[in-house]
C-alpha cells in the first residue's frame, strides 16, 4: 500500500485492485496457498494466478458475490488450525453463488484488506449499473464544493492562487495538519505535472485536498453504509446512527440536523447528503465522543448515606511541588476545588501575631494565613459542585490560636459550616443531597465526659508524621501511627459534628464501638496490609464508616498511590497529591468524571448492601455480577505530536498504544498495538482487543500513546474513562498531555462494543449477550454454612438457580449461533443481523422471499421458494433464538419470585445468625467462615435474580430490535414502512 494513504476514493480502490496483489487463499482443509489476485479491467471478474485450474476456472464473477465479510467470519477462518496464525484484521471472505460458498483470503496488511473489501462491496452494490469508476465523467459533490472554495480564494479570477494561500486554506479546513506536509504535497503534484512555481491551479488544489484530507478508514466506513456512491443520504445515515452507534429512536429529522450541522457543501445541505468531509466532521464532533454525555451531569442517586460514595480528595492541597522542597500557594486550593475535589486537607500551625498559618513539612518560608485559605475555600467551595465539602483539619496550634481558628471559621464560613449534632437514632451518615452546600469539618473532638473549656485528645493524624520532618519529637507508636497527646479547645471541638476523627484499632472493635459519625485516617501502608489480610472485613467496615487513606510520609517527592488499591476495598476518601501528574492522577481524575464531575461517585451495589459478599482481592467473576466483554478496535490516530522536549529522530513519530484496564485484580490487564513507523503522526493501527470485565462498576479504561524510541519510549498522550461512561460504536478519543490539558486536534479513532458474558448489563446501549465457551455448563451454587436450618433453606434454592442459568444461557447460545451464521461476531446487535440477511436477499439472483410477521408477539421469519442451505440454517437458528427467548420471557417471573423469596427468607436469619451459629457450636474462624458463606449465599440469590430480570429485559429488547430493523431498513416490496399489524416482506428488488 502507498505510504501516504492515497486510497481516498472508489476509483483509487479499483485502480489498486486492477493492478492486483498477492494474498493467501485458505482452503477448507486449513491449508493456505499464495495466489496473485486482480480485478479484470471490465470490473466483472475477480481472477487469481497461479493455479492448477485453467484460467477460466480460477475466477469469480462479481455479480455472483452475495457478501464481503471483514475478519474471521466463516467456519474455515474460525477453525482452530488457523485462528492464531494471522490477525483478524488481515482476513476477509467473499460469499458467492446460490449455495453461499466462501472464498477465504488473508492479506499482508489491514490496509490491503480494507481496500479490497471497500472496492468489492462497492462493485456488489453498483456493479450492475453503468458507472464510470476510474475516470468520473462528472464532478462529485465533494470536488464541486472544494472547487467552489478555490474560486472564492481566487479573487482575481486568474485560475490560480499562491502556495501560501492554498496551504492556509487546507490547514483551515483541517486543523492540526502540518503546513510542511501540505506544501510538500503541492510540490509533489506539481512535479508530477511538470508544473513549477508558487502558483496553484484548481485541479492541483482539488487533488491535493482529496489526497491530504481523506481518511481512508472513514471513507471505508462511508462506503459500507452508502447507497448513493460516495455520500450518505438520510436513510443511510439513519442506519449508521441506529445500527452502529447504538442511538435509540433515530428519526429523519435528527439525521437532517446532522447534515445541516456538519456538511460543508451548500449542495449537500440542500439535498440532505453527507459527503466524506461532512461524515468526518460528524465523527470528530462531540456527538461521537467516546464519553457518554449522560455522565457529564449528575446522573447517580445522591440520596444514599455519605459512606456509600467515593469522594474526590486532595492531600496537602497547598503544595505546588514535593513535600520537602515544595512551596505553599493559595492557587493550589483553587485548582483542586475547580477540578471537583470534595475533601481538602489543611495543616495549621502557630503563626506570628496570634494568627494561625498553613504550610506543609519544611515549607515554612511560604506560609499562608489560615484566614486567607478560608476566604478562598468560602469563595470556591461550591463553584464546581454543590455537594458537601470536607475540610480535614490537622491542628498543631496552641489553645489561643485554636480559638482564633474557630472564630475565623465561624465568621468566614458562616452558615455553610455544618455544626448540627448527629442523630443517635440513625445508623448511617446523611446523604450528599441532604448536605448540599455544607462544609463538614473533619477533626478531633473532646470526649463527652469532658466539661472543661479545653482538654486532651490523641494526635495520631498524618500531620504528626509530617511534623517529624521539621524536628518534632517522636512518641509512642500504635498500629504504625505516631501517638501523642494534644490540647484541644472547646470552641474548635464544637465545630466538628459528622466527621469526628478517631483512631483505628481493629475491625472487631470498630464493629462494636465505632459511631457512624466517626472517621478513621489510615496510612497507605496500613491500608494495604488490611486490604491483603482482611479484604472482606475491610469492605464490610466501609459500608457504614468513612475511611480516609493518605500517602505514606516516605513519598517525599509527592508521588501518588494507586487509588484503585483502596477503592476496591470501598475506601471512600483516597487523598491524592494533585500537584503530581501521572498514571495515578489520571485514574483519579478520569474516575470522578462519571457523575458530572461533582466529586462523588456511588460505589457498586455489592459494596453497599448490608448483607453481601465481596472480597477486595477477587480474581474471578463475582457472584451475581454480570461479567462484561469489552471489544476495542484501535483504528487510527490523528495529528499525534512529537513528545514534549524530545530531540531525537527529528520530527519523526513512531507511535504505539497501550490499552489498559484498571479495576479489581481480576480485571487488571493491558495490551499494546504494533509500532507504526510510516506516517506516524496519522497512524493506522487496525488492531482489535478483548477484555473481560468482572466488576464493570469499578473498571477504568485508559489509552496511552507512546513514541517508540531506542533510547527510551516517550509519552505522547493519554485518555482515561470509567467503563460505565463508554459509548458503543465508532468514536473519537481526545488525548490529554501529561499535565491533563487536552492536546488540540489530537485524537484516536476506535470502535467500542460491550457485550454480556452471562446476561444482564445495559441492554439499551450495550448490545446483546455473548455465550461462554463450548464446555460443560457451570452453575452458580450456594455454600454450606454449617448451620443446619440455614443450610436447608439455601439447599432448596438449588433448582431455581439452575433454572435461571439455563433460561439465560439457552438464549445466549442461540443468539450467538444466529450471529455467527449471519457472518457477524457476538458483539453484533440484532439490527445488524437483520440488515445482513436483507443484503443477502438483495444480492440474490434467485426469486427468494422471506417474511417477518410483526403481528405476532414473537415475530417469525419464513421463506418461500428455493432456499439455499446457509439461509436455511440461518432461519432455523432464528427460530431457535425466538423460541428460547419466548421460554425465558414467559418463565422468568416465576423463577425470579422463587429466588427473591429464598433471599428474603435467608435475610430473616441475619440479626440472629451469630447467636444461632454459636448455639450450634461454631466459634472463632468457623463462625467467621459461616458468616461469610451466609453473605455469599444471599449475594448469589440476589445477583442471580437480578441477572434473570435483566436477561428478560434483554430478550424483550431483542424482539424490539427485530421489529425496528424490519421497519427502519424498509424491507417491504415497495420499500415503505409497514405497521406492526401486518407482515414485512424481504424481497430481492428495492430495499434501499
Amino acid at each position: 500500500m502507498p505510504s501516504d494513504r492515497k486510497i481516498n476514493s472508489t476509483a483509487a480502490c479499483m485502480a489498486f485492485m486492477m493492478e492486483g496483489c498477492e494474498m493467501k487463499k485458505v482452503r477448507s482443509n486449513s491449508r493456505m496457498y499464495n495466489r496473485y489476485f486482480l480485478l479484470d479491467p471490465d470490473m466483472h471478474w475477480l481472477r487469481w494466478e497461479p493455479s492448477k485450474k485453467d484460467s477460466e476456472k480460477a475466477k469469480l464473477e462479481i455479480k455472483s458475490i452475495k457478501e464481503v465479510r471483514l475478519g474471521k467470519k466463516t467456519p474455515v477462518l474460525r477453525s482452530n488450525g488457523l485462528s492464531d496464525q494471522f490477525p483478524d484484521e488481515c482476513a476477509f471472505s467473499i460469499i458467492y453463488g446460490d449455495n453461499y460458498e466462501s472464498l477465504d483470503l488473508v492479506a499482508s496488511t489491514a490496509d490491503v484488506v480494507s481496500t479490497w473489501v471497500m472496492g468489492l462491496r462497492y462493485l456488489v452494490s453498483y456493479g450492475r449499473h453503468t458507472v464510470d469508476m476510474v475516470e468520473p465523467s462528472q464532478p462529485s459533490l465533494r470536488t464541486s464544493w472544494i472547487g467552489s472554495v478555490f474560486e472564492l480564494a481566487d479573487m482575481d479570477k486568474e485560475g490560480q492562487i499562491d502556495l501560501f494561500r492554498a496551504t492556509q486554506i487546507i490547514k483551515g479546513l483541517n486543523p492540526g495538519m502540518k503546513e510542511a506536509r501540505i506544501e510538500l504535497k503541492f510540490k509533489e503534484l506539481q512535479k508530477a505535472k511538470d508544473q513549477y512555481g508558487e502558483a496553484i491551479n484548481m485541479d492541483t488544489f482539488v487533488e491535493a485536498y482529496c489526497e491530504l484530507c481523506t481518511r481512508p478508514e472513514i471513507f471505508f466506513l462511508l462506503v459500507q453504509f452508502s447507497s448513493n456512491k460516495e455520500y450518505l443520504d438520510n436513510k443511510d445515515l439513519m442506519l449508521f446512527v441506529e445500527v452502529e452507534q447504538g442511538v435509540e429512536a433515530v428519526t429523519e429529522d435528527m439525521c437532517r440536523e446532522i447534515v445541516q450541522k456538519f456538511e460543508p457543501s451548500a449542495e449537500g445541505r440542500e439535498r440532505g447528503y453527507l459527503s466524506i468531509d461532512g461524515f468526518t466532521h460528524y465523527l470528530l464532533s462531540s456527538e461521537c465522543h467516546i464519553f457518554d454525555p449522560q455522565h457529564k451531569r449528575v446522573c447517580q442517586d445522591m440520596t444514599q448515606p455519605l459512606s456509600h460514595y467515593y469522594i474526590n480528595s486532595s492531600h496537602n492541597a497547598s503544595l505546588l511541588e514535593d513535600h520537602f522542597w515544595g512551596s505553599s500557594d493559595i492557587s493550589s486550593y483553587i485548582r483542586a476545588l475547580r477540578m471537583g475535589c470534595r475533601s481538602i486537607e489543611i495543616i495549621v500551625w502557630d503563626g506570628p501575631d496570634n494568627e494561625p498559618v498553613v504550610y506543609v513539612g519544611s515549607s515554612v518560608a511560604s506560609q499562608l494565613a489560615f484566614s486567607k485559605v478560608l476566604d478562598i475555600i468560602n469563595q470556591y467551595a461550591f463553584e464546581s459542585s454543590e455537594y458537601p465539602l470536607l475540610l480535614c483539619l490537622v491542628t498543631h496550634c496552641c489553645i489561643p490560636q485554636q480559638r482564633v481558628m474557630a472564630q475565623h471559621m465561624k465568621k468566614i464560613l458562616g452558615d455553610k459550616l455544618h455544626v448540627d449534632s448527629p442523630s443517635k437514632e440513625d445508623n448511617y451518615l446523611p446523604s450528599p443531597e441532604k448536605l448540599k452546600g455544607k462544609i463538614l469539618l473533619k477533626g478531633k473532638k473532646l470526649p463527652p465526659n469532658c466539661t472543661d473549656a479545653e482538654g486532651d485528645v490523641t494526635d495520631e493524624e498524618e500531620g504528626l508524621e509530617m511534623s517529624r520532618r521539621v524536628g518534632a519529637d517522636e512518641k509512642d507508636h500504635l498500629n504504625g501511627l505516631g501517638c501523642k497527646r494534644l490540647r484541644l479547645c472547646r470552641e474548635l471541638s464544637d465545630l466538628v459534628s459528622l466527621c469526628k476523627s478517631v483512631q483505628f484499632r481493629d475491625f472487631e472493635i470498630s464493629k462494636r464501638e465505632q459511631k457512624y459519625w466517626e472517621i478513621c485516617s489510615l496510612n497507605e501502608v496500613d491500608a494495604n496490609r488490611f486490604a491483603n489480610e482482611f479484604p472482606e472485613e475491610f469492605v464490610c467496615y466501609n459500608k457504614r464508616f468513612l475511611s480516609r487513606i493518605y500517602p505514606t510520609p516516605m513519598r517525599i517527592d509527592a508521588s501518588n498511590m494507586n487509588p484503585q488499591d483502596f477503592w476496591k476495598c470501598g475506601c471512600q476518601i483516597v487523598a491524592m497529591n494533585y500537584q503530581t501528574p501521572g498514571l495515578m492522577m489520571d485514574l483519579n481524575l478520569g474516575w470522578f468524571r462519571q457523575n458530572g464531575n461533582c466529586g462523588y461517585v456511588l460505589r457498586p451495589a455489592i459494596m453497599r448492601e448490608e448483607v453481601s459478599y465481596f472480597s477486595a482481592n477477587a480474581r474471578d467473576s463475582l457472584p451475581g455480577v454480570s461479567a462484561q466483554l469489552l471489544h476495542i478496535k484501535v483504528i487510527s490516530g490523528q495529528n499525534l505530536p512529537k513528545p514534549r522536549g524530545s530531540a531525537a529522530k527529528g520530527d519523526v513519530v513512531e507511535p504505539y498504544i497501550y490499552v489498559e484496564i484498571h479495576g479489581i485484580p481480576a480485571d487488571c490487564a493491558e495490551q499494546r498495538t504494533k509500532t507504526v513507523s510510516q506516517n506516524g503522526d496519522n497512524p493506522i493501527f487496525d488492531e482489535t482487543f478483548e477484555f473481560q470485565i468482572n466488576l464493570p462498576e469499578l473498571a477504568v479504561l485508559r489509552f496511552v500513546v507512546l513514541d517508540d524510541d531506542y533510547i527510551g519510549d516517550e509519552f505522547i498522550g493519554q485518555y482515561t474513562i470509567p467503563f460505565e461512561c463508554l459509548q458503543p460504536g465508532y468514536r473519537h478519543v481526545p488525548l490529554q498531555s501529561l499535565t491533563g490539558e487536552f492536546l488540540p486536534n489530537t485524537t484516536l479513532f476506535v470502535h467500542i462494543a460491550i457485550t454480556n458474558r452471562r446476561g444482564g448489563g445495559k441492554v439499551h446501549k450495550r448490545g446483546l449477550s455473548v455465550r461462554k465457551g463450548r464446555k460443560a455448563r457451570e452453575y452458580t451454587t450456594t455454600k454450606t454454612t454449617g448451620i443446619k436450618v440455614v443450610d436447608e433453606l439455601f439447599r432448596a434454592s438449588t433448582q431455581p438457580l439452575r433454572e435461571a442459568t439455563d433460561l439465560r444461557e439457552n438464549v445466549q447460545n442461540a443468539m450467538v449461533s444466529f450471529k455467527e451464521l449471519c457472518g457477524l461476531t457476538p458483539a453484533a446487535n440484532m439490527k445488524q443481523c437483520i440488515l445482513t440477511v436483507s443484503t443477502w436477499l438483495m444480492n440474490s439472483e434467485r426469486s427468494l422471499r422471506v417474511t417477518v410477521d410483526l403481528s405476532e408477539t414473537y415475530p417469525t421469519m419464513e421463506a418461500q421458494g428455493p432456499v439455499p442451505e446457509l439461509l436455511r440454517k440461518v432461519l432455523n437458528a432464528y427460530d431457535m433464538m425466538i423460541q428460547t427467548s419466548k421460554t425465558l420471557i414467559e418463565s422468568a417471573d416465576v423463577v425470579y419470585s422463587k429466588l427473591t423469596q429464598a433471599q428474603r427468607a435467608g435475610l430473616d436469619f441475619h440479626e440472629d445468625l451469630h447467636r444461632i451459629g454459636a448455639k450450634e457450636g461454631l466459634k472463632g474462624r468457623k463462625l467467621q467462615k459461616a458468616m461469610e458463606s451466609y453473605a455469599w449465599n444471599i449475594t448469589v440469590l440476589k445477583g442471580q435474580a437480578d441477572l434473570l430480570k435483566h436477561a428478560k429485559s434483554e430478550a424483550l429488547d431483542t424482539l424490539r430490535q427485530i421489529h425496528c430493523a424490519a421497519q427502519s431498513c424498509g424491507l417491504s416490496k415497495n420499500g415503505a414502512k409497514k405497521s406492526k399489524s401486518i407482515k414485512t416482506t424481504l424481497y430481492t428488488d428495492g430495499f434501499f
